[in-house]
């Protein structure tokens, strides 16, 4: 059962690698490693990077569990000073999550009524929520949700989502002459 559990942690660990190799030492134990194993090795197999996990496009069970029992949402506003630790944090974490960039009413709205204010960043792990960002309470939340720790799992490079563009400016209604026909539009031959 240990060589099964070592095994696990140590393809979820080498997920990024590209050389895997897979040999047995003189005692019979079962090592998985990135680098060529040495020449007493037994029963050595060599394969290109990670298999996948099953249905799960290479992201580990425990993580695909965790993202289903308790997603992560990371609230955040344009110019926010901590919101770039925050997102770096779950990125080097490896934690797939969701963010949302609160820049008008409706997302306000929905910040306030998740999290209970208007703090950015906040963070959202299943039914737990945490306003402001503070790392030693964040590593809490997403230990306690099943999120793997630190050096686990690949890190992430996820950005910060581009601000939805503003709407243009209408043009200025057409003023109307006396006669309350519209105005011929300025030219080089229109009469003054």
């Amino acid at each position: 059962m240990r060589s099964f559990v070592f095994l696990a942690l140590m393809s979820a660990a080498l997920a990024a690698s590209a050389q895997l190799y897979r040999w047995t030492d003189e005692k019979g134990r079962v090592h998985v490693t990135d680098t060529p194993p040495p020449a007493s090795a037994k029963n050595v197999q060599e394969r290109s990077g990670a298999a996948p996990a099953a249905d799960g496009g290479g992201v580990p069970y425990v993580v695909q569990r965790a993202v289903k029992e308790n997603p992560v949402t990371l609230y955040s506003a344009p110019d926010c000073a901590p919101c770039g630790p925050a997102r770096a944090l779950l990125n080097g974490r490896g934690v797939p999550f969701q963010e949302v960039l609160v820049t008008d009413e409706k997302q306000k709205e929905e910040l306030q009524k998740v999290i209970g204010s208007l703090s950015v960043p906040s963070l959202k792990v299943g039914g737990s929520v945490q306003a402001g960002f503070e790392a030693g309470l964040w590593e809490s939340l997403l230990d306690r949700a099943g999120y793997p720790r630190a050096g686990i799992l690949p890190p992430r490079r996820q950005a910060e989502p581009k601000p939805a563009p503003k709407p243009a400016p209408k043009p200025p209604a057409e003023s109307s002459s006396e006669e309350g026909s519209p105005a011929p539009a300025p030219g080089p031959y229109t009469p003054r």
